[in-house]
C-alpha cells in the first residue's frame, strides 16, 4: 500500500505561504486590505518606497499565489486583494492584517 504524502493542491499551499513570508508582501497585503478596494501598483509602491522592479516582483508572486487579483485598464493595472483565497487557504490570517 502507497501513502501519497503530497496532493496537488500542495503546490498552491506552497505558494501562498512563500507570498506570506516576507515583510514587503505583508505590506502590500495590508495596504490593499485598508483601501478596500483597487488601487494602481505606482501608488502601493510609492506609499511602501519601493522600485518598479521590486514591486513587479512582489506583485507577481501576490498573484501567482492567489492572493491578489490585477485587472487592467487602459494602461494602468489595479491590484486587490482575493480574501476568497485567505478564507481557502489560511483563514483568520486576513483578519491579523
Amino acid at each position: 500500500m502507497t501513502v501519497e504524502l503530497f496532493s496537488a493542491a500542495d503546490d498552491q499551499l506552497v505558494k501562498v505561504f512563500k507570498a506570506l513570508s516576507d515583510q514587503t508582501r505583508i505590506a502590500i497585503l495590508r495596504y490593499l486590505k485598508d483601501a478596500g478596494r483597487g488601487v494602481t501598483c505606482g501608488e502601493v509602491s510609492a506609499v511602501i518606497d519601493m522600485s518598479k522592479s521590486t514591486g513587479s516582483y512582489h506583485f507577481k508572486l501576490l498573484r501567482e499565489a492567489g492572493l491578489t487579483v490585477t485587472r487592467k485598464v487602459a494602461r494602468e493595472k489595479y491590484v486587490s486583494i482575493n480574501k476568497d483565497a485567505f478564507d481557502t487557504f489560511v483563514s483568520g490570517f486576513y483578519d491579523s492584517l
